[in-house]
């Protein structure tokens, strides 16, 4: 109990200290709690802190903000964005892993190898993003329209990611390694064992659980929790609604964040949007700030030391990539002037997705351990 109660008030030091200074010079929250994960890292080390399994958690904090967005936009908006979606998302996922595929095969990268490089490159932070759009009001822009529809492409797209990932294995290598996964605990999972298109019936089953329950459950079940007069209540049923379709999500193999955000999109027309809203817009801003505490935290400064050079020419020459991508493709879809060069640097840098895809233990069949570490600190 006292190990918690310290790792919670070091946090909410560092946070209540940085995050203020931060703003003030114009810097952004997001910046604030990257800076103070980064300084209060030694500490965090010493009192011996799992700062992945920290991140792990603290990425739901992702999922509520999807599920807050989508309860900004209504099915018929998200009917007219199709165009966007599938030209800007679809085309910037798609070249931007050519690409990172080509260049990581001239430094000597097996196809396999590459492909999984490129995968993890293509994804930008939606947290990072979409927390800075709507802190400088931008999220209703041109860019910042066009940056969300890349960003729902990206949350689409990571999906098949997952599920593709394992057939890039070598099979000599599963071999060597099958009798450690027999080691493992279970994985809950409706899917697993299933033939194709029996998952396939459950995932869509689930999909649709998710808008019939929106649709027709939510509202008898509020107006219940209602009658209580406890705001409390409200919150634990609001909590209780996202949590849900997030394990609901997991469980069938999505994505979480993909799944409320559903949710959100068919609960934006319900009586009890607003309150819904303002019950989990606190949760969702401490649990972003958490996982920004954690990348910050995450960056292993000795490994950064040795391959400075390396780790720089990668960052700058993933956001110099992505960039270009980015900016082509903002001229042909007529974003115009300073909206297209927010639309090019805000989506311009890898993503949190890419977190997940390096700690799938299939991931490290693929990729050696020092490959992996270089690519955890270019996306941090």
């Amino acid at each position: 109990m006292s190990d918690f109660l310290l790792l919670a008030f070091i946090l909410l030091v560092a946070g209540i200290i940085a995050v203020p200074i931060a703003t003030r010079l114009k810097l952004g929250s997001v910046l604030g709690y990257l800076i103070a994960g980064i300084a209060i890292s030694p500490l965090l080390a010493l009192l011996g802190v799992d700062v992945i399994s920290l991140q792990h958690f603290a990425e739901f904090g992702v999922v509520m903000m999807l599920f807050l967005v989508g309860m900004e936009l209504e099915p018929k908006l998200l009917w007219q964005m199709r165009n966007r979606l599938l030209g800007l998302g679809g085309g910037q996922v798609v070249l931007t892993m050519i690409l990172v595929m080509s260049v990581a095969m001239a430094f000597g990268q097996s196809w396999n190898e590459a492909l999984v490089i490129g995968m993890i490159f293509s994804l930008s932070s939606t947290a990072i993003v979409l927390q800075t759009l709507n802190e400088k009001g931008l999220m209703k822009s041109d860019g910042g329209q066009a940056s969300f529809s890349v960003l729902l492409f990206q949350d689409i797209a990571f999906i098949p990611m997952l599920a593709v990932i394992p057939l890039l294995v070598i099979p000599e290598v599963a071999q060597l390694t099958a009798g450690d996964g027999d080691s493992h605990g279970a994985s809950l999972s409706l899917v697993e064992g299933l033939e194709g298109w029996q998952a396939m019936l459950v995932t869509l089953g689930a999909i649709a659980a998710v808008i019939l329950g929106g649709n027709y459950l939510t509202r008898p079940v509020f107006r219940f929790v209602a009658g209580a007069n406890l705001r409390e209540l409200f919150t634990a049923t609001a909590l209780l609604m996202v949590i849900g379709i997030a394990l609901l999500m997991t469980l069938v193999g999505l994505s979480p964040a993909l799944g409320t955000f559903l949710a959100g999109v068919v609960l934006a027309n319900s009586e009890y949007k607003h309150e819904l809203e303002s019950d989990i817009d606190p949760f969702r801003g401490l649990l972003l700030g958490l996982f920004f505490f954690t990348v910050g935290a995450s960056i292993n400064f000795s490994l950064l030391s040795e391959n400075f050079g390396v780790v720089i020419s990668m960052t700058f020459g993933l956001i110099l990539l992505k960039a270009t991508v980015l900016f082509l493709l903002g001229t042909a879809f007529k974003i115009r002037g300073a909206q297209r060069w927010l639309f090019t640097l805000g989506l311009a840098q890898a993503g949190e997705f890419g977190f997940v895809l390096l700690a799938s233990e299939t991931t490290n069949l693929i990729l050696s351990e020092y490959v992996a570490s270089l690519l955890l600190l270019t996306i941090a």
